[in-house]
């Protein structure tokens, strides 16, 4: 326990040291621990408690909370963009080459020092992005990317803000609030209902515009590296790497989110055209065999009935002769042929085989 209190020491007495005395007093500034437990609290929020009380719940709509509070987020965005940019970046007081921090208390430095502040307070607001999801009921959309990001940011700019509000770094700000111009508008408008789709095609080029953001900002950062500059090489790379881990969050996002979905929908339209084909031969087929039914049947009745005509008469017409021969009487087979089976009495007694008592007796007798 010891030995923790005296790491805990250090650390403040680091922060002290070297944080920049401008923001110290300033709200959660004092100490990073506040900005980790709210992180960690949103966490739990939006993947443990949130989802459990809205289990037997029906989703909240928010049609018009989600419009207003787009709204308030795309005015927000653009003030502090216009002020970060203002502050330096679109006057020509910042170079994008290299940009150290300036520590001076004159108006436009300290004008970006509390830009910088209100960007750190912005990544709480958008916490909200994710509760409106699980009051919603949308947990598709809390994904591992989305907590991610929001859960990240405040601390990753919170470090920003105490020990170099202003310089190199800030251009992360400026491209991130321009990116959240765009993309809460798109939310506004989605959130406005259906009848505003048809304008919100762009969905996939959005993902790609941020994309772009941080391409820009890992290029930006780490340039630093290879070139002189007054500004802390630690900032440099803690920047830089956030840049490349949302790179590649948001890359395997896009991949999921449009190039496998897109395999996977033309996998479902080839199997769907797949088998509407199986059961149009399938019923075809079955119209052609119903149609040949009725003839095949017709024909086998006639072949069969004449062969079996002629075998039955045949065989009638020969042992009718000999019965007519044990008669002294002469029968023609044709005409039992023709009968089919249908002869006199006699000869029906002949063709079972039982022959008259008259005939017995002269076969007795001789």
């Amino acid at each position: 326990m010891a030995l923790l209190m005296k790491y805990y020491d250090n650390f403040r007495i680091y922060m002290e040291t070297n944080g920049d005395p401008r923001t110290k007093d300033w709200p959660m500034m004092s100490s990073p621990f506040p900005t980790l437990a709210v992180c960690l609290l949103y966490v739990y929020l939006v993947k443990v408690l949130g989802p459990r009380l809205m289990e037997n719940r029906k989703p909240f709509q928010f049609q018009n909370t989600l419009v207003v509070y787009n709204f308030i987020q795309v005015i927000f965005s653009a003030w502090l963009f216009y002020e970060i940019g203002i502050s330096g970046w679109l006057t020509g007081h910042y170079s994008f080459r290299c940009q150290p921090v300036d520590h001076s208390n004159s108006p436009r430095t300290i004008r970006m020092v509390h830009a910088c502040w209100w960007y750190y307070f912005s990544k709480f607001t958008e916490f909200m992005d994710t509760m409106f999801f699980v009051l919603r009921k949308k947990t598709s959309q809390v994904t591992t990317l989305h907590v991610i990001h929001h859960g990240c940011m405040p601390m990753s700019v919170w470090f920003g803000v105490k020990f170099t509000p202003g310089g190199h770094s800030t251009f992360f700000g400026l491209l991130n609030t321009f990116v959240h111009i765009v993309m809460y508008t798109y939310y506004m408008f989605s959130a406005m209902g259906p009848q505003y789709q048809k304008y919100l095609w762009w969905k996939k080029y959005l993902t790609t515009f941020q994309m772009l953001q941080f391409v820009a900002i890992m290029v930006h950062a780490f340039q630093l590296l290879f070139i002189e500059c007054n500004y802390p090489k630690a900032f440099v790379w803690w920047i830089g790497m956030h840049a490349v881990m949302f790179l590649f969050l948001f890359r395997e996002f896009y991949k999921q989110a449009y190039i496998n979905k897109r395999r996977r929908d033309a996998e479902r339209l080839r199997l769907l055209n797949a088998k509407a084909a199986l059961e149009s031969t399938t019923q075809l087929n079955g119209y052609a065999n119903g149609a040949t039914k009725l003839p095949n049947g017709t024909a086998n009745g006639h072949a069969n009935g004449h062969a079996n005509g002629h075998a039955n008469g045949h065989a009638n017409g020969s042992l009718h002769k000999n019965g007519s021969v044990a008669n002294g009487t002469v029968s023609h087979s044709h005409t039992n042929g023709t009968s089919n089976g249908h002869v006199s009495t006699k000869s029906d007694i002949l063709l079972r085989g039982d022959l008259p008592a008259e005939i017995t007796q002269r076969k007795v007798q001789k």
